[in-house]
C-alpha cells in the first residue's frame, strides 16, 4: 500500500476535526524571506482548501532593518521593543506594506500543475487592529511603537464567514488616525484570544522548544512556561514560548510552536498524532484513566498484535466488554495507546495485575510505570495486599519495579486453579 494512503487515513480524523475552525497563523519576517516560504503558503492554501478558518498575521524586523540600514539609520532598542521614531516610521510603513503585497501575490498565484491551481484564494486585509501608543518607559520614548488595543472580532468573522483569508500586519490604527508599529507575536496573540480561536500556530526557527539536553519538548502546560522562560533568557524562542502560553491563558484551546524552516512542519505538527513541533495547552494531551465501553475497540486493536505473538492471553470481544470496568487506561489524542488490568483474586486480599501493553511506538515514555501506579493505587482502594502477575516475556520489567519471584504455590486458591503449565508463565508478587 502507497505510503501516502496510509498516511491520508491516519490524517482523516484531524481533517475533520479542524473543519470550520478558526487558526492564527504568525509567520515572522524571517519565515517570509527563508526558501521555505513557498511550501508554506501551500501548506496554507491546503489548509484554507480543507475548510480551515485561517488569519494570517505576518512580521517584519528583517525587512526593516534592512530598509534602516540602507538609509543609514541606526536601530534604537529598549528593553528588546524597537524605538520608532519619524524616521523609523517611514521604514516600518515601507517594509511593511511591500511585504503585505508580496504575500497577496504569493496568495493569489493559481498556476497549472502546482499545489495553487484552482485555489482561487480571497485575501482581505485592512484597519483590523487598533492600537495605542506604549508611551515613555523608564525615561525612554517609544514614540510610534505600540501595542495591540482592540481587533476588529466582528469584521473578521465577517471576512471568514465569506471564505476569505484574513491577512494582519504588525501595523496598527489609533482612533486619531495615528499610525503604530506593533509586535507581530502581540498582534497574533490577541487576534487568537479576541476571535476566541481554536489554534494560535507560532512559527520560528526552531521544530519548537528544546531543551537543555537539545530535545524538542513536545507539550507544556502554561504552568511550566516560566521554568523554561528563566532558563531561556532573552531570545526569540522565548518570546514564542511567551507568546503561547499567553494565548492559552487568554482562553485559546491550544498553541503550537513549529519550523518556518523544515518543510512540511505545519501539516506534520496539525495531522499526525505526535506532531512535530510543541504544543502548549490547557487540557491534557496524554490521559491516564479508568476504560469505558466505547474503548473496547481500541484495546482490541492494542492487545490483538500481543496475543497472535502469544505475549498475551487472547480476550473476545465479548470478554472485553464484559471486564471492561477492570482496565485503566492511556488514551493520547483519542487513541489508546497502552492498557492494563486488575483482577481481585475471590476468596483473599491479592490482586492480579494483567493485560500490561503499551503501543511499540510509545515504549520508551514511561506510560508502564504510570499504569503499574494507577493499578496498584486502584488495588490498596480495594483493600488488598498482594498483587500478582504472570509473565511470559517482561519478567525483568516487574523485577525492576519491586516484584519478587513467586510460585504457583503462592497463588490463592481460585487463582491456582487456572494456571494454564502449558503456557508456562513465571509468577511474580508485590506487596502493597
Amino acid at each position: 500500500m502507497p505510503e501516502y494512503v496510509n498516511w491520508l487515513r491516519h490524517a482523516s480524523p484531524y481533517i475533520n476535526a479542524h473543519r470550520d475552525c478558526t487558526f492564527v497563523v504568525m509567520l515572522p519576517g524571517d519565515g517570509v524571506e527563508h526558501s521555505n516560504f513557498g511550501n508554506i503558503v501551500h501548506d496554507l492554501v491546503l489548509l484554507h482548501s480543507l475548510g480551515v478558518r485561517l488569519v494570517l498575521v505576518h512580521g517584519s524586523r528583517p525587512q526593516i532593518e534592512a530598509r534602516l540600514a540602507a538609509r543609514g539609520l541606526t536601530p534604537h532598542y529598549h528593553h528588546g521593543m524597537r524605538i520608532t521614531d519619524a524616521a523609523t516610521l517611514e521604514c516600518v510603513i515601507d517594509a511593511v506594506g511591500q511585504l503585505r503585497i508580496a504575500i497577496e501575490a504569493r496568495l493569489s498565484m493559481d498556476m497549472a500543475s502546482s499545489p495553487m491551481q484552482g485555489s482561487r484564494l480571497r485575501v482581505a486585509s485592512g484597519n483590523l487592529v487598533t492600537a495605542r501608543p506604549i508611551g515613555v518607559l523608564e525615561g525612554v520614548d517609544y514614540h510610534h511603537t505600540g501595542e495591540v488595543r482592540r481587533v476588529d472580532r466582528k469584521g473578521i468573522n465577517r471576512l471568514l464567514d465569506e471564505r476569505s483569508i484574513v491577512l494582519l500586519s504588525p501595523l496598527g490604527y489609533s482612533p486619531t488616525g495615528e499610525i503604530f508599529n506593533l509586535a507581530c507575536e502581540d498582534v497574533a496573540t490577541r487576534a487568537a484570544i479576541d476571535l476566541g480561536a481554536d489554534k494560535l500556530l507560532l512559527f520560528g526557527e526552531e521544530k519548537g522548544l528544546i531543551d537543555e539536553h537539545g530535545r524538542l519538548v513536545r507539550e507544556l502546560r502554561p504552568q511550566q512556561v516560566p521554568a523554561h522562560l528563566q532558563r531561556l533568557g532573552s531570545n526569540y524562542q522565548a518570546e514564542l514560548l511567551d507568546a503561547a502560553a499567553e494565548a492559552c491563558r487568554g482562553g485559546v484551546a491550544r498553541s503550537h510552536i513549529v519550523s518556518y524552516a523544515e518543510d512540511g512542519a505545519l501539516l506534520t505538527e496539525l495531522f499526525t498524532r505526535d506532531g512535530g513541533g510543541t504544543l502548549v495547552a490547557q487540557e491534557q494531551f496524554e490521559v491516564v484513566r479508568e476504560a469505558a465501553i466505547e474503548d473496547v475497540g481500541g484495546l482490541l486493536d492494542l492487545i490483538s498484535p500481543l496475543e497472535e505473538q502469544g505475549i498475551l492471553v487472547r480476550r473476545s470481544r465479548e470478554v472485553l466488554e464484559r471486564e471492561i470496568e477492570q482496565f485503566s487506561v492511556v488514551e493520547r489524542e483519542g487513541m489508546i495507546i497502552a492498557c492494563a488490568a486488575l483482577y481481585q483474586i475471590a476468596d483473599s486480599d491479592a490482586g492480579e495485575l494483567a493485560c500490561l501493553a503499551v503501543n511499540p511506538e510509545y515504549r520508551h515514555g514511561g506510560r508502564g510505570d504510570e499504569l503499574l501506579e494507577r493499578i496498584e493505587d486502584r488495588a490498596r482502594a480495594q483493600g488488598l495486599k498482594t498483587l500478582f502477575v504472570l509473565t511470559t516475556r517482561t519478567a525483568h520489567w516487574f523485577r525492576e519495579r519491586g516484584f519478587e519471584p513467586s510460585s504457583v504455590d503462592r497463588l490463592p486458591s481460585a487463582r491456582a486453579s487456572l494456571y494454564n503449565y502449558q503456557r508456562n508463565s513465571k509468577i511474580f508478587e508485590k506487596a502493597l
